[in-house]
């Protein structure tokens, strides 16, 4: 019996199974192969291995914030492995890659190659929106439009799911900066009506908000680490503006850099500017509560007034029941 007659005898939906179940093993397997770095050479993996036992040993005297930043990075570094033979495939036009690279910044993801790890977990979860509409349709339709419906449809929702994490943590990120802002500039006048400079500022705002409001403290420390590096006052306050993504902090990059560059107090302008946030703050939080009324009316109809209807309704209903059975 020849290999072609033993192909004939097998289902064409359990050949294109086990056709695709080999696929996906070796791209598993090249994958893992990848991440774990067995593919490197001898002396390059021993040196690895050194470097994380030494890295192990010193874990014991860091803070839980330190270890957690480790394991960020180590995810990080996984990723950029897994992703970096992709980057002559995902790499877009300037414009997008400039559109998404903002976007990635704003959600607090600001190592060079992010942009293309982006790209290449949408492109990894696309194959494997693929793979799983692909299965479902064979299992549901067999070959027929169906399946290709499906697989399309595991492709996109694969190809977006990134995405709309991406917008939701920028969104998240935007927000927490916003709010805790008013209490960075309070901090911030106090240190300047004290005598301290702007860069002085800068280094004590990043280094106490980092227990209130860490993305504050954050961006606040990365612009500190700027200027100490020596790029000018102006350049480093619009890229604070350009990272976090929120007006209120683009328009406190101006007023500084106005401030410093004419001569007029700084103290007197982050003192508006604070005020002016925190007015900004009440009012969202006053028309928050406004629409609370609003949005209560739905749980109310759908849940609550049926019970109630029950409740007050019911053995009223019983009893006329029964007098008309009478």
């Amino acid at each position: 019996m020849t290999t072609m007659t033993i192909l004939a005898m097998i289902d064409p939906v359990t050949l294109a199974s086990i056709a695709i179940f080999i696929g996906v093993t070796a791209a598993a397997w090249l994958v893992i192969g990848r991440v774990s770095g067995e593919d490197k050479p001898r002396a390059e993996a021993r040196l690895d291995m050194l470097r994380k036992g030494n890295s192990s040993a010193g874990d014991s005297g860091e803070s839980a914030g330190d270890k957690q930043r480790k394991k960020n990075e180590a995810l990080a570094s996984v990723l950029e492995k897994a992703t970096s033979p992709l980057a002559d495939k995902v790499q877009g036009s300037e414009k997008e890659m400039s559109q998404l690279r903002e976007k990635l910044v704003n959600a607090g993801f600001q190592r060079e190659s992010a942009p293309i790890v982006f790209k290449g977990i949408q492109l990894i979860l696309s194959g494997v929106g693929l793979f799983a509409g692909g299965v479902f349709g064979m299992v549901a339709d067999g070959f027929s439009q169906g399946l290709v419906m499906k697989a399309a449809a595991g492709i996109v929702i694969g190809f977006a799911i990134p995405k709309l994490l991406l917008e939701h943590l920028a969104k998240r990120r935007k927000e927490k900066v916003f709010l805790g802002l008013p209490d960075a500039l309070d901090l911030m006048v106090v240190c300047v009506e004290a005598g301290l400079g702007i860069d002085q500022a800068l280094r004590k705002v990043a280094e106490e908000m980092l227990k209130s409001h860490r993305e504050i403290g954050e961006e606040f420390g990365i612009a500190n680490q700027q200027l100490q590096f020596g790029r000018t006052r102006a350049e480093v306050l619009q890229a604070l503006g350009y990272r976090s993504g929120v007006d209120d902090l683009k328009q406190l990059a101006s007023i500084l850099i106005q401030a410093d560059k004419f001569g007029s107090s700084v103290a007197t302008a982050l003192r508006v500017q604070s005020d002016s946030m925190r007015t900004k703050r009440r009012q969202i939080a006053e028309e928050k509560a406004a629409k609370t009324a609003v949005k209560m009316i739905f749980p109310l109809v759908l849940f609550i007034f049926p019970g109630i209807f029950v409740v007050l309704v019911g053995p009223a209903g019983i009893n006329m029941y029964r007098n008309m059975l009478q």
